[in-house]
């Protein structure tokens, strides 16, 4: 507790530098830029690493975290990874259609009638996917594309996971349904709608599963996060053992599955007896917003390099590109880092440009035009949306180019 978990010294930089540069410079031809590179060894350690945090408890793979589909299969094949929380739900049926999981739900509700008229249209892709909702409305959409009740529609409710401190909430702003009485009464509705079939229930802690709580430099703040995490998971504890005893007493048949936190709260989450399944994703490829927290150790397994194109002032370079900006609340954190080699860093002024960023650092003096600087991204699978191929590394070599969403023309 209390240190670095990412392996973040000038030593193990450099080495990682010269690795990803001499399995680069083995290409056949160079690769355009930014190149995407996910290094095998990592990303099964921490596929591994998940497995062992959850405990005997199913990791559902959170696909929007990798949106690589040879990745998305790997985890997968991974033993103690179970299914796919989608994003959108065509990607779901997109996911579906090519074998890779006939076990999706969507973590989102949908208002996508096209989408859903092609669910409908498919017992088989409805029989493999799971619509959330959080209130009748989504369940009128259902309706509004079909003739028939002939095709049954699946159906998870998400529940609100937020803190609630002194009347006000603390999380991400989600699902209204907040107490067990408005989860029954909405349990009711879709019982006792025709062509539907409520079988989960999600509660997502956001709050928990996604704050850094051991942050170098901020003590203050990383015991207040502490805190907060620890007041969020014992109320919330709470709040779904209602709301179990409230949707055992008016559902017709036991839910198939209660789903529930992320990559940063996998062992507070599976402690919850309520629970049977914790989704995850972000943990396989590590971003920069997954470095500190106590609860797991983890190695970056996602990286993306860019070319020194100027070098306008003795300890200064500037790399073409490296506007890759994260989702989320506007700040420093959601920047890339550069990461290897060591010693560089963004300016002040000019951040991450989409046609071009500056360094400054000590080891700009080591780079000359042409060489690549390698990058994290702060985020886990928004990375991918920036190129249409990812090399795979393993040991020393590049081992396989696979497509991400966008090289299979995909935009979800």
């Amino acid at each position: 507790a209390g240190q670095r978990r990412v392996p973040a010294d000038a030593v193990h930089r450099h080495r990682l530098w010269s690795r990803l540069n001499r399995a680069v410079a083995a290409l056949p031809e160079p690769p355009a830029t930014p190149v995407l590179v996910v290094d095998l060894d990592a990303f099964d350690a921490n596929a591994a690493d998940l497995v062992r945090r959850a405990g005997g408890t199913p990791v559902r793979l959170a696909s929007k975290s990798v949106r690589v589909p040879a990745l998305l299969r790997r985890a997968l094949a991974v033993e103690g990874f179970a299914g796919i929380l989608g994003f959108t739900l065509r990607e779901a049926l997109w996911l579906e259609e090519q074998g890779i999981s006939d076990d999706i739900v969507v973590a989102y509700p949908t208002v996508d009638r096209a989408a859903l008229a092609r669910l409908v249209a498919s017992p088989r892709a409805a029989a493999a996917i799971t619509l959330m909702a959080d209130e009748v409305a989504h369940l009128d959409l259902v309706d509004s594309v079909r003739s028939s009740h002939a095709v049954p529609v699946r159906i998870a409710l998400e529940v609100d996971a937020g803190l609630s401190v002194a009347g006000r909430h603390v999380g991400p702003k989600r699902s209204p349904l907040h107490d067990a009485e408005q989860v029954a009464a909405l349990a009711r509705a879709v019982q006792a709608r025709p062509g539907f079939r409520l079988v989960g229930v999600m509660t997502y802690e956001g709050q928990v599963a996604g704050v850094p709580d051991d942050v170098p430099g901020h003590r203050a703040r990383s015991l207040a996060v502490r805190g907060l995490k620890s007041a969020s998971a014992g109320q919330l504890g709470q709040r779904r053992r209602a709301v179990a005893e409230a949707l055992a007493s008016v559902l017709d048949e036991p839910l198939e599955f209660w789903n529930g936190g992320g990559t940063g709260s996998v062992e507070s989450t599976v402690a919850d007896p309520v629970v049977t399944e914790v989704a995850a994703g972000s943990g396989l490829l590590v971003p920069t917003l997954f470095d500190h927290y106590r609860s797991f150790s983890a190695t970056p397994a996602a990286f993306f390099g860019l070319p020194v194109v100027r070098r306008p002032a003795a300890g200064v370079v500037t790399v073409h590109g490296g506007g890759l900006v994260a989702s989320g609340a506007a700040g420093p954190d959601r920047l890339p880092t550069p990461w290897a080699p060591s010693g560089l860093r963004l300016t002040a002024l000019e951040g991450a440009g989409e046609v071009q960023t500056p360094l400054v650092g000590p080891a700009a003096s080591l780079l000359a035009p042409g060489d690549l600087v390698w990058f994290r991204h702060a985020k886990a699978g928004e990375l991918f949306e920036h190129g249409t191929t990812v090399h795979l590394l393993r040991g020393d070599e590049l081992v396989e180019q696979v497509a991400t969403y966008r090289g299979h023309g995909l935009a979800f």
